[in-house]
């Protein structure tokens, strides 16, 4: 299943903190940029939501400026569906290959790091598939206003659903 994982602080000076947000295993870093209330991927052309699922890379996701809610679901999981909560300077998400999520950004947007955990025989092509829930209606039917009620984690204001 994901985790939430914690990092270390290492000191506080005036006006500075420092902390080792390393992922041991990581061997890729992506930087991705939100504009406003961004949704990743978008919904396709019938409105339908998208998803990423990565087969070769486990995702390490912190939130360096605003804040994003996730998307989680995965049909090995006791529980499929979960929604999760990533503001700045909060916890580490890690997102198991497999997983199909997607996230959409608070009104102002948002900054995240990614350190990836990404297999010899990955590829941008193969990794970064997006996949329509019109055509996979178990996907559909889980996130669907009469499906699985997500399991919701790291939520202290108000909930967006992703449009």
């Amino acid at each position: 299943m994901f985790d939430l994982i914690s990092y270390r602080k290492f000191r506080d000076t005036p006006n500075v903190r420092f902390f080792d947000i390393t992922i041991d295993t990581s061997n890729a870093r992506d930087l991705v940029i939100h504009s406003g209330p961004a949704v990743s991927p978008n919904n396709d052309a019938e409105d339908f939501w998208q998803f990423y699922l990565h087969p070769n890379q486990e995702d390490n996701l912190m939130a360096l400026s605003g804040g994003r809610t996730f998307y989680l679901v995965n049909f090995t999981w006791e529980h499929p569906y979960h929604m999760v909560r990533l503001e700045a300077g909060g916890d580490i998400l890690r997102i198991p290959p497999g997983t199909f999520h997607r996230s959409i950004s608070d009104p102002d947007g948002s900054v995240v790091l990614n350190q990836a955990v990404r297999c010899v025989a990955t590829t941008v092509e193969r990794e970064f598939r997006v996949y329509s829930s019109a055509e996979i209606s178990r996907l559909r039917w889980v996130t669907s206003k009469n499906g699985v009620m997500p399991e919701m984690h790291g939520f202290t204001g108000p909930i967006r659903r992703a449009a």
